[in-house]
């Protein structure tokens, strides 16, 4: 059984590094097998981005989401593209600041660029994500991920990371 994610959101927000950290979650400290593959605009900054991962429990025979069970927004731009390529009955998490969800759609939302930015830090608005998708969706535990996170990231980092992904975890709107 595979799930087919995609974080979305625009280059500077870390979508491609959250995707890393999700997809070594999953095959290093899950027990899953994941693939990842990453998209941007023509802009390094500003132009849409996404992760794209594919994890289950055997093998992956195809590398690319084709209809997402789990979709994640982190800018306007990213949910108007996106969105109609995930599956109706998708799981859609967004930045509640940055997203308007379609008036037909069923959202969850977080502030993440808020929070982060309660942090001291806008750019752990991803690993916030993060721990919102880990909560949201059950597939990965807690653990798993933040051993992700602290294996990963440069050491002087990890503390604010694991800040960032306990307030995404722990969010309640």
């Amino acid at each position: 059984m595979y799930k087919e994610i995609r974080l979305s959101g625009f280059g500077g927000q870390g979508i491609g590094l959250a995707g890393v950290l999700l997809g070594r979650a999953a095959a290093l400290h899950g027990g899953l097998e994941a693939v990842m593959t990453q998209a941007y605009g023509p802009e390094a900054r500003g132009g849409a981005s996404s992760a794209n991962l594919i994890i289950g429990d055997e093998p992956v025979d195809y590398p690319f989401v084709q209809q997402p069970d789990i979709l994640v927004a982190m800018s306007q731009e990213a949910y108007a593209k996106f969105r109609p390529t995930a599956k109706a009955t998708a799981q859609v998490l967004i930045d509640g600041d940055l997203v308007t969800p379609f008036p037909e759609d069923v959202v969850c939302a977080i502030p993440a660029t808020r929070l982060a930015e309660g942090l001291g830090r806008r750019i752990v608005a991803n690993v916030i994500m993060l721990g919102f998708f880990t909560r949201q969706t059950g597939f990965l535990s807690r653990e798993a991920v933040e051993q992700s996170l602290t294996e990963s990231l440069r050491s002087k980092l990890v503390p604010l990371n694991l800040k960032a992904f306990a307030a995404g975890y722990e969010y309640v709107g």
